[in-house]
Protein backbone atom coordinates (compact mmCIF):
# COMPACT_ATOMS: atom_id res chain seq x y z
CA UNK A 1 0.00 0.00 0.00
CA UNK A 2 2.55 2.38 0.96
CA UNK A 3 4.46 1.77 -2.81
CA UNK A 4 1.70 2.39 -4.30
CA UNK A 5 0.95 5.71 -2.51
CA UNK A 6 4.31 6.67 -3.15
CA UNK A 7 4.16 5.50 -6.47
CA UNK A 8 1.25 8.00 -7.01
CA UNK A 9 2.80 10.79 -5.51
CA UNK A 10 5.82 10.40 -7.67
CA UNK A 11 3.76 10.56 -11.20
CA UNK A 12 2.64 13.58 -9.46
CA UNK A 13 5.87 15.42 -9.24
CA UNK A 14 6.83 14.23 -12.47
CA UNK A 15 3.65 15.80 -14.06
CA UNK A 16 4.42 18.71 -12.16
CA UNK A 17 7.63 18.67 -13.16
CA UNK A 18 6.48 18.79 -17.08
CA UNK A 19 4.35 21.21 -16.59
CA UNK A 20 6.02 24.08 -15.21
CA UNK A 21 9.50 22.97 -17.59
CA UNK A 22 6.84 24.08 -20.27
CA UNK A 23 4.83 26.87 -18.58
CA UNK A 24 6.86 28.73 -16.88
CA UNK A 25 9.44 29.45 -19.63
CA UNK A 26 6.34 30.10 -22.72
CA UNK A 27 4.56 32.33 -20.03
CA UNK A 28 7.44 34.53 -19.52
CA UNK A 29 8.10 35.07 -22.98
CA UNK A 30 4.13 36.47 -23.30
CA UNK A 31 2.88 33.63 -24.71
CA UNK A 32 -0.76 32.34 -22.97
CA UNK A 33 -0.55 29.10 -21.63
CA UNK A 34 -4.20 28.65 -22.80
CA UNK A 35 -5.43 29.25 -26.11
CA UNK A 36 -8.61 31.50 -26.43
CA UNK A 37 -11.09 28.75 -26.13
CA UNK A 38 -9.37 27.19 -22.94
CA UNK A 39 -9.70 30.16 -21.40
CA UNK A 40 -13.11 30.70 -22.58
CA UNK A 41 -13.67 26.95 -20.35
CA UNK A 42 -12.00 28.24 -17.34
CA UNK A 43 -14.06 31.32 -16.96
CA UNK A 44 -17.03 29.56 -17.31
CA UNK A 45 -16.51 27.29 -15.01
CA UNK A 46 -15.57 29.77 -12.41
CA UNK A 47 -18.84 31.40 -12.67
CA UNK A 48 -20.97 27.54 -13.11
CA UNK A 49 -18.76 27.03 -9.29
CA UNK A 50 -19.42 30.36 -7.85
CA UNK A 51 -23.27 29.78 -8.68
CA UNK A 52 -23.61 26.73 -7.72
CA UNK A 53 -21.46 27.64 -4.08
CA UNK A 54 -24.16 30.15 -3.74
CA UNK A 55 -27.11 28.15 -4.22
CA UNK A 56 -25.16 25.46 -1.73
CA UNK A 57 -24.49 27.84 0.77
CA UNK A 58 -27.58 29.26 1.46
CA UNK A 59 -28.94 25.57 1.73
CA UNK A 60 -26.38 24.74 4.10
CA UNK A 61 -26.87 27.63 6.07
CA UNK A 62 -30.64 26.54 6.07
CA UNK A 63 -29.61 23.31 7.29
CA UNK A 64 -27.10 24.05 9.75
CA UNK A 65 -30.05 26.30 11.47
CA UNK A 66 -32.60 23.35 11.80
CA UNK A 67 -30.21 21.19 13.22
CA UNK A 68 -28.94 23.52 15.81
CA UNK A 69 -32.49 24.18 16.58
CA UNK A 70 -33.63 20.30 16.76
CA UNK A 71 -30.67 20.03 19.05
CA UNK A 72 -30.87 22.67 21.04
CA UNK A 73 -34.42 21.86 21.96
CA UNK A 74 -33.40 18.04 22.54
CA UNK A 75 -30.65 19.37 25.28
CA UNK A 76 -33.05 21.38 26.78
CA UNK A 77 -36.02 18.33 27.17
CA UNK A 78 -32.76 16.54 28.43
CA UNK A 79 -31.91 19.13 31.16
CA UNK A 80 -35.26 20.08 32.08
CA UNK A 81 -35.75 16.10 32.65
CA UNK A 82 -32.92 16.10 34.77
CA UNK A 83 -33.68 18.86 36.71
CA UNK A 84 -37.21 17.75 37.85
CA UNK A 85 -35.59 13.93 38.63
CA UNK A 86 -38.68 12.67 36.29
CA UNK A 87 -37.47 9.33 34.63
CA UNK A 88 -36.69 8.67 30.87
CA UNK A 89 -39.94 7.94 29.38
CA UNK A 90 -39.06 6.51 26.50
CA UNK A 91 -40.39 3.24 25.12
CA UNK A 92 -38.00 0.62 25.68
CA UNK A 93 -37.39 -1.90 23.06
CA UNK A 94 -37.59 -5.94 23.92
CA UNK A 95 -33.91 -6.80 26.16
CA UNK A 96 -33.29 -3.24 26.50
CA UNK A 97 -33.14 -1.05 29.93
CA UNK A 98 -33.44 2.69 29.23
CA UNK A 99 -30.72 3.59 31.37
CA UNK A 100 -27.16 5.64 30.67
CA UNK A 101 -26.97 8.60 28.00
CA UNK A 102 -29.00 8.37 24.53
CA UNK A 103 -27.45 6.85 21.76
CA UNK A 104 -26.39 9.71 19.93
CA UNK A 105 -23.86 10.73 23.20
CA UNK A 106 -22.31 6.96 23.61
CA UNK A 107 -21.70 4.72 21.35
CA UNK A 108 -23.61 1.28 21.13
CA UNK A 109 -22.36 -1.13 23.82
CA UNK A 110 -23.91 -4.97 23.69
CA UNK A 111 -25.80 -5.97 26.46
CA UNK A 112 -26.26 -9.52 27.72
CA UNK A 113 -25.11 -12.68 26.73
CA UNK A 114 -25.37 -14.17 23.44
CA UNK A 115 -27.80 -16.62 25.66
CA UNK A 116 -30.17 -13.72 26.56
CA UNK A 117 -30.27 -11.43 23.19
CA UNK A 118 -31.39 -14.62 21.96
CA UNK A 119 -34.19 -15.30 24.28
CA UNK A 120 -37.54 -13.31 23.10
CA UNK A 121 -39.19 -11.30 25.88
CA UNK A 122 -42.60 -9.72 26.19
CA UNK A 123 -41.60 -6.07 27.89
CA UNK A 124 -38.76 -4.36 29.17
CA UNK A 125 -36.14 -5.77 31.46
CA UNK A 126 -34.57 -4.96 34.76
CA UNK A 127 -31.34 -5.52 35.55
CA UNK A 128 -29.68 -4.51 39.16
CA UNK A 129 -26.89 -2.54 39.07
CA UNK A 130 -23.31 -4.50 39.36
Amino acid sequence: MVALIVGMLLCVVLALAVVALVAIPARREGRQVLTPLGEEVVSSAKELTQDALERTGEAIIATKDKVADSVGSSRDDETSADETGAPDTAPASAGQVPSGPPPSAAPAQPTGSATQAATPTTGPTVRKAS
